[in-house]
């Protein structure tokens, strides 16, 4: 489990992919205090298992479904990706509740100056807008942000200068695609509150099911 509140920027050192899986190493600092192998830690939004570490860079397999999933299989060497280390019992919670499972991907349409303030535009697809709500939560490619405005095919989101300067997004222009990760709460809601889409997704293992196969 993570916060979204970003504890550093890291680099990637390593992509290998082939046949659709593969694994990557990320260069870091702050990351490779107290870590051990089988650790979490949220790359870009998405959480990675550690299986290998070296005096500078850390290193994780990737699967087949998170590179379909995630924008991770779009990364180039030297290229800066959000680190955050998993949430830890003793501290503060800022931010909000973030798995590392990404629900998907989105585009950046929009990035306008307000204020002091920067606003981003992101398109995406109706099965990830339908759980945004105005100043409800997301987070972006690990970035636990507060959604400014919303419609049915994409949403806007204010961006202080503490939070453009200490994450990835100061890079970030239009057509940059960025992980989606809704609020976990919200899901489950809807969910309880659409049971018909439940059924239709739901497993073909029921009890009708074991007990025609001699299970019960």
């Amino acid at each position: 489990m993570f916060t979204g509140i970003i504890e550093e920027i890291g680099y990637i050192e390593d992509v290998n992919v082939t046949r659709g899986s593969g694994s990557l190493a990320v260069r870091g600092k702050l990351v490779l205090q107290d870590c051990h192998l089988g650790d979490s830690i949220a790359v870009n939004g998405v959480c990675l298992t550690v299986t290998d570490i070296s005096t500078s860079s850390i290193r994780f397999d990737v699967s087949a479904e998170t590179l379909q999933r995630s924008s991770l299989g779009l990364l180039q060497r030297q290229e800066p990706v959000n680190l955050e280390r998993a949430m830890a019992a003793n501290g503060r919670f800022g931010g909000h509740f973030v798995s590392g499972h990404i629900d998907g991907i989105g585009t950046i349409v929009g990035r306008t100056p307000d204020a002091n303030a920067t606003i981003f535009t992101i398109t995406a697809s109706p099965q990830l807008i339908r759980y945004i709500v105005e100043k409800g939560s997301i987070a972006i490619d690990g970035i636990s942000l507060t959604i400014a405005s919303c419609n049915t095919t994409s949403f806007a989101l204010s961006i202080i200068p503490h939070t453009l300067n200490r994450t990835t997004l100061r890079w970030r222009q239009i057509n940059d695609v960025v992980n989606l990760e809704n609020d976990l709460v919200g899901k489950y809601i809807y969910r309880f509150l659409h049971p018909e889409e439940e059924k239709r997704s739901a497993s073909a293992i029921d009890k009708t099911f074991l007990k025609r196969h001699g299970f019960a």
